[in-house]
């Protein structure tokens, strides 16, 4: 078959090569620019060689040629439009050939024929054998990217281990060396696979995806950043004692989401991350010391530098209050019917609790005035009477003090054994309860879930 396009090349004459065009729908060869008068080849020689030609090749059925005056006429049967145009173009090649005239027919393919079917098949075979060495190298490459970017992110978290405190931060970091390995892997099997463009496309695509995933999910974003920030600023701790947008607790756990709270009545607290970032954080572990106050009213009749000594004196004399900074006793405000003291002490939160001190603290500050005679008159149900109130006493009756019994005590006795107590047992001690708490919310379900980013004490 290899010599058919020679054969036609050697009838083209004076060394011209004939080539065979692209295959077409015409019957009739156009008219030639040139006729021979005097032609070199005689139309019989014409019609041998066509005729050899033809059924040399088997592919026509009953081919026949005929040729009147250079005039080409062929007949017979052709497999395919292909075929009939080959043979139109094969004789309008030949020498001294003037026109053709093709008028042979395409056979019917048949329904039942799987040829064409077969022919995609073994089409598509060759292509995947001839792409099986690129889809093998890059396979191979795919797997080395594979590799690289595992051992790239486990060398950098190691890396960054004693230079990046933020456990959340070195992982970023690490995750984002790896990514960058794979990528670079993926853009080395694209080019080398012939898809340039798609390989840049990839390349330039992934900050597009990054910045509409980042759009689209703006909550999201936003918190997992105010985590990489707080766990690199690390405002508090795990078991710190803080207050967030007014919810006052312990911090249980930071996430990639919220920030989880064991408030002072044991509940569990979740706030989102942004929320912590944005607003106020009040942190009474970071600095032990912790300033209370509470306020106490007594008579205008009595001394307010009394009242002062005798609370000062309940503040000095206190276990669980600081000497330093030291206590105060001011004078706040003059109200309706009281002149209105604030009492400020101080209280090692880590190992006191400021509410229990406050309870005792304001229990024994009232016995004391009660001891001393300091008033501490209700402006809503008390009436004043600056001249005092006469009094008839009526005939036959005495004025008889009723006598303490021993299962009754005066009332001197019970302020004197209040003063005594500095902790009741329904204070329970000055010790915190922060530990209790703690336990409490490790024991609630959603603590299991997601990482901690803060280290354990």
């Amino acid at each position: 078959m290899l010599m058919l396009p020679v054969v036609a090349q050697e009838a083209s004459g004076k060394g011209e090569g004939a080539q065979v065009s692209v295959p077409g729908t015409a019957e009739i060869s156009l008219a030639p620019t040139k006729v021979d008068v005097k032609p070199v080849a005689r139309d019989e020689e014409i019609r041998e060689r066509l005729q050899n030609v033809l059924e040399a090749t088997e592919w026509f059925t009953a081919p026949e040629v005929r040729v009147e005056e250079g005039v080409v006429f062929l007949d017979g049967m052709a497999t395919t439009e292909e075929l009939k145009k080959w043979a139109s173009d094969l004789a309008r090649n030949t020498q001294d050939v003037v026109a053709v005239a093709n008028r042979m027919e395409v056979a019917e393919s048949s329904i039942w024929d799987l040829a064409p079917a077969w022919s995609g098949l073994s089409k598509l075979w060759r292509e995947f054998i001839r792409a099986m060495p690129f889809l093998l190298f890059g396979l191979l490459i795919l797997a080395v990217s594979v590799g690289g970017s595992m051992l790239a992110t486990r060398k950098t978290r190691v890396l960054l281990r004693s230079r990046v405190q933020a456990k959340l931060l070195r992982n970023v970091i690490a995750y984002g060396a790896g990514v960058f390995v794979l990528l670079f892997g993926t853009y080395i099997v694209l080019r080398v696979s012939g898809l340039t463009q798609l390989a840049l496309t990839v390349v330039g695509g992934t900050g597009l995806i990054g910045l509409a995933v980042g759009i689209a999910f703006r909550d999201i974003t936003e918190n997992f950043l105010a985590s990489v920030f707080l766990s690199i600023q690390r405002p508090f701790e795990t078991g710190d004692l803080v207050q967030i947008s007014g919810v006052t607790g312990y911090v249980q756990q930071l996430n990639i989401r919220t920030t989880i709270l064991v408030t002072l009545d044991g509940n569990l607290a979740q706030i989102p991350n942004a929320t912590v970032y944005k607003n106020n954080l009040l942190n009474f572990t970071t600095n032990s010391n912790r300033r209370e106050d509470f306020d106490v009213g007594i008579g205008y009749d009595d001394s307010i530098n009394e009242a002062q000594e005798i609370a000062l004196k309940v503040l000095t004399d206190h276990p669980a209050v600081l000497n330093r900074p030291e206590p105060l006793v001011l004078a706040e405000s003059l109200g309706k019917a009281t002149v209105n003291l604030r009492i400020y002490f101080w209280v090692n939160g880590r190992e006191h609790s400021w509410l229990k001190v406050r309870s005792s603290l304001i229990r024994l500050v009232k016995c004391a005035y009660q001891k001393q005679g300091i008033s501490m008159p209700d402006e809503a149900r008390e009436v004043v009477f600056p001249q005092g109130v006469p009094v008839t006493m009526l005939a036959g009756t005495s004025a008889v003090e009723p006598a303490a019994t021993p299962g009754n005590a005066s009332p001197a006795d019970s302020t004197n054994a209040e003063l005594e107590v500095v902790s009741t047992k329904a204070e329970a001690g000055f010790s915190s309860e922060a530990s209790v708490i703690e336990e409490q919310g490790r024991q609630a379900q959603p603590l299991q879930e997601g990482e901690n980013l803060l280290p354990e004490k």
